[in-house]
């Protein structure tokens, strides 16, 4: 495998997967990345870039950025007394079937961006530190190049962060072509196996989703989350998208969590993978628009911990860094 966007080359290629050592290797490089991103403060290569180095050396699995996805035992910040957590899968289902039904009904036809030009995206980041409640709040910016071609520019929490353009034959996940977006399932469950198999269909064999073994689920979870964050996608990616974060195994709720906008919503979160626990994505509780995400970010000397709640406030297409629409 060359790089990221070797998964998305072609979905109907009847190539061979990888092997079983290879994928194990790969996995092992794709998680111990993810662990030392999450760890990001800010001083040294942003966390898409982190990510983006083990994909150069050797991550056959596509990756980037921060993990939202992740819960443990059901507990949310502001929940209502007396609320439980309704039973997991179905109530799961019912919140990300409803965003995508929400999704299509709002969607349009979108602009296609050129490989030559950069998508620009907006967000609010609040910050509040753990023990002593101080609240920050930042105003991000980002210029991703379509094509990784050239210099892309992001911001983390006020910081500017430049992302070198990429390797000959490397990329990023999500893909930002629009050439390589269109190629992707959208059939839910195809989507998901196509991104757990490495983009070849022949790799997925007689799978079902419901024979994926744990850290399927969790790749699977993180990939279609970090999906979900390119703000510019095909018609009809965003509710598959959705839809197939719905089939995947282990996925829960987190009634009574608050949004940046100190909105209430019902989270949805991951069982696996504990250690990332208290990052998820949050949604309207009735109509299940999509609101933003909760993460976490811990100090560069581990004494403080930080919850960070954030949603994108504008988007667009521009020919070039620092241009807005």
């Amino acid at each position: 495998m060359n790089d990221e966007l070797e998964l998305l080359r072609a979905w109907d290629a009847d190539e061979a997967p990888l092997t079983g050592p290879a994928r194990d290797r790969a996995r092992h490089q794709l998680l111990k990345a993810m662990a030392h991103a999450g760890k990001h403060t800010g001083t040294g290569p942003s966390r898409r870039h982190a990510l983006r180095l083990a994909a150069a050396a050797g991550v056959a699995t596509a990756v980037t950025g921060t993990a939202v996805l992740i819960g443990t035992d059901g507990s949310g910040e502001g929940r209502a007394p007396g609320t439980s957590t309704p039973r997991v899968e179905n109530a799961a289902a019912t919140v990300l079937n409803g965003a995508a039904a929400w999704e299509r009904e709002q969607e349009k036809e979108p602009l296609a961006p050129r490989d030559d030009q950069f998508i620009y995206s907006k967000r609010i980041i609040r910050e509040t530190e753990q023990k002593t409640g101080e609240v920050k709040t930042y105003t991000d910016e980002m210029w991703d190049s379509v094509d990784a071609s050239k210099p892309s520019l992001s911001m983390e929490l006020g910081r500017e962060m430049w992302e070198e353009p990429a390797d000959e034959g490397g990329g990023v996940w999500p893909p930002r072509k629009w050439s390589e977006l269109n190629r992707m399932p959208q059939d839910p469950e195809k989507l998901v196996l196509a991104i757990i198999s490495l983009g070849s269909p022949s790799g997925s064999g007689d799978r079902s989703i419901g024979d994926l073994d744990e850290l399927d689920r969790y790749e699977a979870y993180w990939l279609l989350g970090e999906l979900l964050k390119n703000p510019v996608l095909p018609r009809g990616l965003r509710p598959a998208a959705y839809e197939a974060l719905a089939l995947v195994p282990g996925v829960k709720t987190i009634p009574g969590v608050k949004d940046s906008a100190g909105r209430t919503g019902v989270g949805i979160a991951h069982t696996g993978r504990g250690s990332y626990d208290s990052k998820y994505l949050i949604f309207d509780p009735v109509s299940y628009e999509f609101l933003g995400f909760r993460d976490e970010r811990i100090s560069a000397s581990g004494q403080k911990r930080y919850i960070q709640l954030s949603h994108v406030v504008d988007w667009g297409i521009v020919d070039r860094v620092k241009q807005r629409p």
